[in-house]
């Protein structure tokens, strides 16, 4: 594993000579990978919608139904946490933050089977440590222009007017906001020109617990011509991404680690691939990690001033899914 500043440093360097390369960052930026011939391995496996260095699989037990237990913290345990974030965010400290869990859970499929069988766009597996199936972009870069997807939002497909009533919910709408207008500030860091060309729109993505509705919103913004010499430069600036971090941004780090009181490691960094021209990278969520011979699954979502702590709790729960 590399460093920050090696990281930087060699993205910048092989960005200067248009090498190809899969790139993945931990949440603190403190540890990752740099692979120049990803499609020649089979240690990290990665998908980022038509790219991918996955082999053909069939794997025997296709046909077995997919069981996820979990074994959740307690409420009282989760709202220790809660009052933490939710006390800085009355004091003003933070106007948005991502509070996640760590959740022990039972699983008959190994981590590499989730990847192959994992109906995502994004797919990330690092063998016997981590399996990542994320709904969610980070950021692209095509023709000299940078795009980033900041998602937040979730509801159950199946509840009456669905897609209004997410679209309508007072606490979805401000955090929303909040963050669109952080990966706006973001963006202008690097890139000129920044404006949201879609704002608030609706993905749905099947899950193992049932349909669920996800909004993101788009923003892009303009590169110089020369952006492939400053790659490690442009994606260091942007870290760690708004939509699991939280506004502004250094202080609610601080007040995420005083919340969660270990670090996340790899979940809620990011990971993505330069093919010499352009570059797509996607949030490491939705995220399984073994640990000891044991499995578990992070999650979490973003407070405000509003939240409710008792469904930030079922938030948190109900994203423990497998997507298939």
């Amino acid at each position: 594993m590399l460093n920050k500043d090696s990281i930087i440093e060699k993205m910048n360097r092989l960005g200067h000579d248009k090498t190809p390369f899969l790139f993945i960052i931990d949440f603190e930026q403190e540890n990752g990978f740099i692979i120049e011939d990803a499609f020649n391995q089979d240690n990290i496996l990665f998908s980022l919608n038509s790219i991918s260095n996955s082999p053909t699989y069939s794997p025997l037990n296709n046909s077995i139904n997919p069981i996820i237990k979990p074994y959740p913290k307690s409420f009282e345990e989760y709202n220790n946490q809660f009052e933490i974030v939710n006390q800085a965010l009355m004091n003003g400290d933070s106007f948005l933050a991502n509070l996640t869990i760590k959740t022990k859970i039972d699983i008959n499929l190994s981590l590499e089977e989730i990847f192959h069988r994992a109906n995502s766009k994004y797919k990330l597996y690092i063998k016997d440590k981590l399996v990542s199936f994320s709904p969610e972009s980070f950021v692209k870069i095509k023709d000299n222009k940078i795009s980033t997807y900041p998602m937040k939002g979730t509801i159950d497909a199946s509840i009456p007017n669905a897609e209004q009533t997410i679209l309508n919910d007072y606490k979805e709408t401000c955090e929303h906001n909040t963050i669109v207008d952080l990966m706006r500030n973001d963006l202008n860091i690097i890139a000129s020109n920044v404006r949201v060309e879609r704002f608030r729109y609706i993905d749905k993505l099947q899950t193992s617990r049932g349909d669920i509705l996800q909004v993101s919103s788009e923003i892009v913004g303009d590169l110089d011509k020369d952006f492939n010499e400053n790659l490690g430069n442009i994606i260091s600036k942007l870290l760690p991404a708004g939509s699991i971090s939280g506004a502004p941004k250094t202080s609610t780090i601080n007040i995420i680690q005083s919340s969660e009181k270990e670090k996340r490691g790899f979940y809620t960094g990011i990971f993505g691939f330069f093919d010499g021209k352009d570059l797509d990278s996607a949030v490491i969520i939705r995220y399984i990690e073994k640990e000891n011979d044991n499995y578990y699954f992070r999650s979490g979502g973003g407070l405000t001033i509003n939240s409710n702590p008792e469904e930030e709790y079922k938030e948190a729960i109900n994203k423990i899914y497998l997507p298939f």
